[in-house]
C-alpha cells in the first residue's frame, strides 16, 4: 500500500538536503503534489496482471497474434529517473486469445512499478505464459533511459533493446524471424 504521508516526509527531507526552503511560495505544496504523483506512477505495485489477462476469447487458428508499438513510461529502481518507449508483444495462441488492451493494460501494470527493463521485458512475458498459456511469446522493449540521457554519461537518444521468447519462440527461428519482419512494416 502506498503511504502518502511517508512520501511527503521524505520529500520535505529531499528539498531540506538540497539546500531548498520548504516554505518557499514555490515548494509549499511540491510534497503533496509528488505524493498524489507516485501514488499514479506507481500504481501498478497493488495491481495483479493476471486480471487483466483472465478473460479470454475462443479462436480455432494458432497464427501469430503481434501487438506493436505499446507506448509506457516507467522509473529505474537504480536512479529514480524516467525510461520510457515502447513494447512489442508476439504470442501463438493456444485455442484462447485475450482482447488487444487487455496486453497495453498489462505492460502498464509492470509499467507502474520501480523497475529494471530486463526484469519488465521478463514479467510482461512470464505473465502471458502463465495466465492466457499460449504456445509461446516474444516480447521486444525498447526503451531511452533518463539515467542515461541527464546524468552520468549523458548520451540522450540512445535506446536499450531487451528480449523475452518463452515457449515456441525459443526454438522456432523462423517464427522468431516473422516477428523482426512484421516488427519493420508500417
Amino acid at each position: 500500500m502506498i503511504d502518502q504521508n511517508k512520501i511527503r516526509q521524505g520529500i520535505c527531507l529531499l528539498l531540506e538536503g538540497i539546500g531548498e526552503d520548504i516554505t518557499r511560495e514555490g515548494l509549499i505544496d511540491t510534497p503533496d503534489r509528488i505524493a498524489r504523483m507516485y501514488t499514479e506512477l506507481f500504481s501498478g505495485m497493488e495491481e495483479d496482471a493476471g486480471e487483466h489477462l483472465s478473460r479470454t476469447f475462443h479462436v480455432d487458428n494458432s497464427e501469430m497474434v503481434l501487438e506493436k508499438d505499446i507506448a509506457f513510461h516507467s522509473v529505474c529502481e537504480h536512479h529514480m529517473l524516467p525510461f520510457f518507449g515502447k513494447v512489442h508483444i508476439a504470442y501463438i495462441p493456444n485455442g484462447k486469445v485475450v482482447g488487444l488492451s487487455k496486453l497495453a493494460r498489462t505492460v502498464e501494470v509492470f509499467a507502474r512499478r520501480l523497475q529494471l527493463q530486463e526484469q519488465l521485458t521478463e514479467q510482461i512475458a512470464d505473465a502471458l505464459m502463465e495466465h492466457m498459456k499460449p504456445q509461446g511469446v516474444l516480447v521486444m522493449v525498447k526503451a531511452e533511459h533518463m539515467c542515461m540521457t541527464m546524468r552520468g554519461i549523458k548520451k540522450p537518444g540512445s535506446q536499450t533493446v531487451t528480449l523475452a521468447r518463452r515457449g515456441v519462440f525459443e526454438t522456432d527461428h523462423l517464427l522468431e524471424e516473422r516477428f523482426f519482419r512484421l516488427l519493420k512494416q508500417n
